[in-house]
């Protein structure tokens, strides 16, 4: 797992469809729901006539934790729901990345959300060391 400033990132050997597959069923597992889907490579064809490889972001989110942040901060939705991308690594298989819910304490230095960012950032990692390898 590769933490990057603002995300989360893991890299494995399984095809693209199965990797999309599975994180679906792994985020599930932690209270996640998609509410949103752009399938990017498709959107890039259609608008631009531009061919890229698979690329998706799922718009995961944790209702209760949602709940728990819009709470504490109600302008918090700008950063919600957590964004989860699931594309084709240059070097073979599937790279699944999600915005480290994190990003929402050190944004706002509200205090308040730390409890909650870091539950969600403890759900997220969960989800994607599911997949991870």
């Amino acid at each position: 797992m590769e933490k990057t400033r603002y995300g989360i990132i893991v890299k494995t050997n399984l095809g693209i469809e199965e990797a999309e597959e599975k994180i679906r069923a792994s985020l599930a597992e932690e209270g996640f729901g998609i509410l949103t889907e752009i399938d990017v490579a498709a959107t890039l064809k259609k608008k631009l006539d531009i061919d890229r490889p698979f690329y998706k972001i799922l718009g995961a989110c944790n209702p209760g934790l949602a709940n728990q942040a819009l709470g504490a901060e109600e302008a918090i939705g700008l950063l919600l729901p957590c964004n989860v991308a699931v594309y084709e690594s240059e070097a073979g298989g599937a790279v699944v990345a999600a915005l480290d819910p994190g990003t929402m304490s050190e944004l706002t230095d509200n205090q308040e959300l730390d409890p909650v960012s870091s539950e969600a950032r403890t759900r997220i990692e969960r989800a994607l060391s599911a997949i991870e390898g």
